[in-house]
C-alpha cells in the first residue's frame, strides 16, 4: 500500500532518535518505507503474518519467510498522548500520539497517528491508513464516529 508523506517536524542536522539504524535484514522494509509503500512478512509455511521483521515466523519458527505488501489499513488499538520528550525530532512535535495499531493483516504495530488535531476524539477500533513521514511509516485516521 502506498501511502502519503507527511513533514517530519525535526531540526536539520539534529541525530535522530524516531527511525531505527537499518541493518542487510531491514533495508528492503526501510527502503520500502521511504518509497512509501509499508511492507509485512509472510510465513510460507503457516501462512501467518507478522510485523516486526524477522528472518523467522515467531508462530511456527519457519525460516520460510517473505515480504509482502500491507494494505496500510489500520484500526487503532491503544494510543497516549505525549505532552513532553526531550529527546529530537520528538521535542519539536509535542503534543504527539504515540499509538499501537492493529494492522488489517493481523499483526499489531507500534506507531503515531499523525495529522489529529484533537486526540480527545480517538477511539479505539477507529479506522486509521498508513501514512509516510521521513521514511518512516505513521498512521491517519481515516473515520470518526458520529458522536465523538
Amino acid at each position: 500500500m502506498s501511502g502519503a508523506r507527511v513533514g517530519d517536524g525535526r531540526s536539520a542536522g539534529a541525530p535522530r532518535f524516531d527511525v531505527p539504524e537499518a541493518d542487510a535484514f531491514t533495508r528492503t522494509y526501510w527502503d520500502a518505507a521511504a518509497e512509501g509503500t509499508l511492507l509485512v512478512r509472510e510465513c510460507r509455511t503457516c501462512g501467518r503474518v507478522h510485523h516486526y521483521p524477522r528472518e523467522f515466523c515467531p508462530h511456527c519458527w519457519s525460516e520460510d519467510v517473505a515480504w509482502r505488501p500491507a494494505s496500510g489499513r489500520a484500526t487503532l488499538y491503544t494510543w497516549s498522548v505525549v505532552h513532553r520528550n526531550d529527546l529530537p525530532p520528538f521535542g519539536a512535535r509535542t503534543p504527539y500520539v504515540a499509538a499501537v495499531v492493529d494492522l488489517a493483516e493481523g499483526p499489531r504495530m507500534m506507531t503515531e497517528v499523525v495529522e489529529c488535531a484533537d486526540a480527545g476524539r480517538l477511539r479505539a477500533g477507529m479506522g486509521l491508513e498508513v501514512a509516510f513521514r521521513d521514511g518512516a511509516p505513521v498512521f491517519r485516521v481515516t473515520e470518526f464516529r458520529k458522536g465523538t
